[in-house]
């Protein structure tokens, strides 16, 4: 599947936007992708004005689009993996590839399924067009 490639993240308060940026560009590299070639940052609408966040996706030229919870919950029957933490929080298994799945639009799929480092997770997805902003 060719077109919008999205990463989707989840972050712990604290988490600096090094970080964040280091993941999404480890992301990129384990698929082979250009930074370029990166159409959106996603992550929870209550998280995506946080500053870590915001300029981490300023480093790819992009600002975080912001998913409501019933758009992540709408794709979780399509993760590839769980975390009990994060289903309690948000009722997804993964908020990183809810995110980027929902932000990748209807018939996206996964491309990179989550990614961690010590306080960010991080999945890619492709799909044919980006959803709007929630």
């Amino acid at each position: 599947m060719t077109g919008c490639l999205v990463a989707g993240i989840g972050f712990r308060r604290g988490t600096g936007a090094d970080e964040i940026a280091a993941l999404i560009a480890r992301a990129l590299e384990r698929v082979g992708a250009e930074r370029a070639a990166l159409t959106a940052i996603a992550t929870a609408a209550d998280r995506a004005a946080e500053p870590a966040v915001t300029a981490a996706a300023a480093r790819f030229g992009l600002s975080p689009r912001p998913i409501a919870p019933d758009a992540l919950e709408a794709r979780d029957a399509e993760l590839a993996t769980r975390s009990a933490r994060i289903e309690h929080l948000r009722g997804v298994g993964s908020l990183a590839e809810a995110a980027a799945l929902a932000a990748a639009g209807p018939d996206s799929r996964l491309a990179l399924p989550r990614i961690a480092s010590g306080g960010a997770t991080c999945a890619l997805a492709r799909g044919q067009t980006t959803m709007p902003a929630a």
